[in-house]
């Protein structure tokens, strides 16, 4: 299913594919599902995303928030274990001026961060350097939501 030919929102359609590798989706739990980013800002680079489409946290039942919130601690813990990053940013993006990719669906990312870990190329040429390929992330990090 393509999301730009159906008009549905990309975090909608995403799941109701049955190819959980190809779309990198790593945990699909009763309320939210784990995603690797595919266009990453590190390695590791994961969101929780919320599978009904609601655009903030106030939107959300007691049942879905509880789920944002222990799967942020598992994605946490699973970065943490695999890559050993010195911090990770959690971030938030509320509607287009707050720079939300895509808008109108609640979803958090987990950024593993290590101590000098900024360059030049994002803002001298608009690109990223990831040094992993992203199926080798899914590898990695699938183990730690098989459990």
């Amino acid at each position: 299913m393509n999301s730009e030919r159906t008009g549905e929102c990309l975090f909608c359609s995403l799941p109701k594919e049955n190819d959980d590798e190809s779309n990198r989706i790593l945990h699909r739990g009763e309320h939210c599902f784990v995603v690797i980013n595919v266009f990453p800002y590190s390695n590791g680079h994961v969101m929780v995303v919320c599978s009904r489409h609601v655009e903030h946290f106030s939107d959300l039942s007691e049942d879905e928030g509880a789920e944002v919130m222990a799967l942020i601690s598992q994605c946490e813990k699973a970065l943490l274990d695999e890559y050993r990053p010195g911090g990770i940013n959690l971030g938030v993006n509320l509607g287009r001026s707050a720079g939300a990719g895509i808008l109108g669906h609640l979803h958090i990312h987990l950024v593993p961060r290590w101590h000098g870990d900024t360059n030049f190329m994002t803002a001298v040429a608009e690109t990223r350097v990831i040094s992993e390929d992203l199926t080798d992330t899914y590898r990695r990090l699938k183990p730690y939501f098989d459990k």
